[in-house]
């Protein structure tokens, strides 16, 4: 090996024990893809990704967009998964099983479909990662019962207190969630 390429082993390995060294575990990586969605906007174009990704008991939801206003838009899952365009309205309301009031700042907490706003940048594209509160289990339950789920990205931002929806406007980006092989 020469002596340039064993100084980029080096370095190589050196930031690869900080970045590691910056996460609380390795336990907190996920070790599975459970599930995906592709985005699309009304009008048919691809919008960006969603992965629903398991580590241990604990449910992480990750989206990628694209093609959308910059600013803040509410995003949930959906009690049925089907995104019929132009306006989702196939996708029904949140999925709430437990029948709770929606947004975090609402009485009682959050339901099971809330989920942080997603924010788009001036370049028109943006991620977030949302973890499930509940046990993986009971949330794959839910998400893949007998009419599936949707994620739907809304026009607007939630405020997280209007009940049912958190006043996030209209449909603008939907995807159907479907197992991983």
């Amino acid at each position: 090996m020469s002596r340039s390429t064993r100084t980029a082993v080096c370095a190589l390995s050196i930031t690869g024990a900080f970045a590691l060294g910056g996460c609380a575990s390795i336990q907190d990586l996920p070790t599975e893809r459970v599930a995906s969605a592709r985005l699309t906007l009304a009008n048919g174009i691809p919008a960006g990704t969603v992965q629903l990704l398991r580590s241990g008991d604990r449910l992480t939801l990750a989206v990628a967009a694209t093609g959308i206003s910059s600013g803040p838009h509410g995003f949930h899952l959906h009690q049925t998964g089907e995104c019929k365009r132009p306006d989702f309205a196939s996708a029904g309301g949140h999925l709430n099983p437990e029948g709770k009031l929606h947004g975090t700042l609402s009485a009682g907490g959050s339901h099971f479909g809330d989920l942080p706003n997603l924010i788009i940048g001036e370049s028109g594209t943006g991620s977030v990662t949302a973890d499930i509160p509940v046990p993986a289990e009971q949330a794959l339950e839910w998400i893949f019962d007998g009419d599936g789920t949707a994620v739907v990205v809304h026009a607007g931002p939630d405020d997280y207190k209007s009940d049912p929806a958190g006043n996030a406007g209209s449909r603008i980006a939907c995807g159907v969630l479907e197992r991983s092989s």
